[in-house]
């Protein structure tokens, strides 16, 4: 009797290891989950992309606010751009004296020509979409050796304009 218990036994065993071997894979992939989960989380990127040109040394600071979606002002030595479009020429910094109003020597007048055209397409598009709205937003990038002197006549003339909102680039310090 001992031994038939034994034999039946056995043969249940062998049964056993025969069988198909499964996997279960649920807390694997869980785990996956959470993994990716957080990584998404820790991954930021700002929707802004701000690209200076090679000639341009934008100053340095150790602000770590992303930057915001505006129009795109570059002092440089050589001119001040609107959306890469020269608007008004400099030799080395230096603004003609043309170029600023007679009247009102903070007031660049070609400048704010073309921000006052920037702000009228701008409403314009507003006006039929009910989405977007003038929030007068600038982002200046601006030689770090220009004086200030120049960047507080830009600055006037954008407000002039109705851009009162001007942020300046800078590289992060490392």
């Amino acid at each position: 009797m001992g031994m038939g218990r034994r034999r039946g036994m056995g043969r249940y065993m062998d049964r056993r290891v025969a069988s198909t071997f499964k996997i279960q894979i649920t807390s694997m992939v869980d785990m996956f989950v959470i993994l990716l989960v957080f990584l998404l989380k820790s991954y930021s990127t700002s929707p802004v992309n701000i690209t200076p040109s090679d000639d341009l040394k934008l100053p340095v600071s150790s602000s770590t606010k992303n930057p915001v979606e505006a129009l795109k002002l570059v002092v440089s030595s050589n001119g001040i751009f609107v959306e890469d479009k020269r608007i008004v020429e400099m030799k080395d910094g230096v603004l003609a004296n043309a170029a600023v109003d007679e009247n009102d020597t903070q007031f660049i007048r070609a400048l704010y020509t073309e921000l006052d055209e920037q702000a009228k397409k701008t409403r314009t598009i507003a006006s039929q979409n009910s989405e977007l709205e003038f929030d007068g937003k600038v982002v200046m990038q601006a030689e770090r050796s220009l004086p200030y002197d120049l960047l507080r006549k830009v600055m006037y003339t954008s407000m002039m304009a109705g851009y009162s909102d001007v942020k300046i680039a800078v590289m992060l310090k490392e």
